[in-house]
């Protein structure tokens, strides 16, 4: 008896999960495709206002984003581990275009209760950037991964992230990755995007292979780089 009803109550547990669980579909926002609820939450995104000692911290999905947050992070706090320590990453580097399910607040909200200086972060291609980071000249950190790694590790986030939209099989994702039917839209788009506009603002356009490679073989010689760049 005692069995049946633990049996049932897993029953009902996984039912109220997959219920609250739900794969948000895309929703094209001048031409990229982003999920519903940014889409539906545009506007707000759109007119953020930036200020102007803002650093932007920008990437597609799954190119070393949380890795690059905390370099900066380290960067800005002189390299005390402790003060990385002070709160999880996605309270020290808010997400710009995050939109959750109310009661949790969107990143635009969040962001505007954040002290400056405030480490911003967003997977946005650039021509969808808010005008005001340009209109500040904020500093911008664009990171940039190979493809294959980048799609190897978007494929396993979307098969555990179920508010993102079903991968399918390898093959599947491998076709949509390659035509640009992503969230954040077409690989190739982003990472050449804002390569070309690296040159007009203060943009600094790292690769995560170059970033491995120094700190493995040369202790700090990023950190240092890093800090010249935000202190110049």
């Amino acid at each position: 008896m005692e069995q049946d009803q633990q049996v049932s109550k897993e029953a009902n547990m996984d039912k109220l999960l997959k219920s609250a669980v739900y794969r948000f579909p895309l929703c094209l926002v001048h031409g990229v495709p982003l999920s519903k609820p940014i889409a539906d939450q545009w506007e707000k995104v759109e007119k953020f206002q930036a200020r102007p000692d803002d650093i932007l911290i920008a990437t597609y999905p799954k190119a070393g984003t949380t890795w690059i947050q905390e370099i900066v992070d380290s960067v800005m706090n002189d390299g005390e581990i402790e003060k990385n320590m002070r709160a999880p990453t996605h309270v020290r580097s808010p997400f710009l275009e995050l939109c959750p399910p109310p009661p949790v607040p969107i990143g635009v909200d969040v962001l505007n209760k954040t002290p400056s200086p405030r480490l911003v972060k967003t997977h946005l291609p650039y021509e969808l950037v808010p005008i005001s980071f340009w209109e500040h000249k904020c500093k911008t950190i664009y990171l940039a991964r190979n493809l294959k790694d980048n799609a190897v590790s978007g494929y396993f986030f979307d098969l555990m992230n179920k508010a993102q939209p079903d991968p399918g099989t390898w093959d599947q994702y491998v076709e949509k990755y390659l035509k640009g039917e992503m969230a954040w839209g077409n690989w190739f788009d982003h990472v050449i995007g804002w390569w070309n506009e690296k040159d007009k603002h203060d943009i600094l356009y790292v690769f995560y292979e170059d970033i491995k490679e120094e700190i493995n073989i040369r202790d700090g010689v990023c950190w240092g780089a890093l800090l010249c760049w935000l202190c110049s």
